[in-house]
């Protein structure tokens, strides 16, 4: 019991110090520039859009960093190395087949090391999310999503919020922004090696009202679009001047 508290103890005290980043996908949505590249190496403002999720990921405390990759899988290992120049520790689960986002990061997440809670994050998601306020109000059987004001593309939204807990509604004002933070039994109850998509678990936790949600009102680019990417490209590199 005493060594269970401590581990407690040092997570609440320490935060969150695992991630998984999603960046297995074939970024169809973006034609003819992925046919020979990665969407998670665009270019944003001079840096690849994965190096600039890594560096999101130091910056707030998180080291050991599991990748999953398909889609011009070598360039992305080739590009990242094993994390030691970013002051981390990068894990690759390469997928033979995909394995959607919750296959993905439930077979990502044998790959690290540790216990406590872990972050998913998308490749393609430029943000400045709170990672450790997102940890803060995760339940500690579910799952804390950050969620966005809806986009253009989204105007119906995915999700409500209910002081503080995530529901759904036939019209909802908030999109799921692509960044979570999960307790690993809500992933480790599905096989890893097998193909599902995030929101199966992310319905299992809102029917158990073990769901939290986090309003991010900063800025927030889903790349995975033309003119997203274009429209990161432009803050990030307006940012460096």
């Amino acid at each position: 019991m005493d060594a269970h508290r401590h581990k407690r103890q040092y997570i609440a005290m320490f935060g969150i110090q695992r991630a998984i980043i999603l960046a297995a996908g074939k970024g169809t949505r973006l034609k003819s520039l992925t046919h020979n590249k990665p969407k998670a190496l665009m270019q944003i403002g001079g840096e690849a859009a994965i190096v600039r999720v890594i560096r999101h990921l130091v910056r707030q405390g998180i080291h050991d960093i599991a990748i999953n990759i398909h889609h011009h899988a070598s360039q992305i290992q080739n590009e990242l190395g094993n994390g030691t120049h970013f002051n981390a520790n990068l894990y690759y689960s390469y997928e033979e087949q995909l394995l959607d986002s919750g296959g993905g990061a439930r077979t990502a997440l044998d790959l690290l090391p540790g216990e406590g809670p872990v972050l998913i994050h998308n490749a393609d998601i430029m943000s400045t999310i709170n990672i450790t306020h997102l940890h803060d109000i995760c339940p500690t059987q579910g799952c804390a999503l950050a969620l966005v004001p809806n986009p253009k593309h989204n105007l119906q939204g995915d999700f409500s919020l209910q002081q503080q807990r995530i529901i759904q509604q036939p019209k909802n004002p908030y999109t799921f922004a692509g960044v979570s933070v999960w307790q690993p039994p809500a992933l480790l109850e599905y096989p890893s090696q097998t193909a599902f998509s995030l929101i199966q678990p992310i319905h299992t936790c809102i029917t158990q009202q073990q769901c939290a949600g986090l309003i991010h009102q900063g800025h927030w680019f889903d790349i995975g679009r033309p003119h997203d990417l274009i429209q990161a490209h432009h803050y990030y590199s307006q940012e460096a001047l």
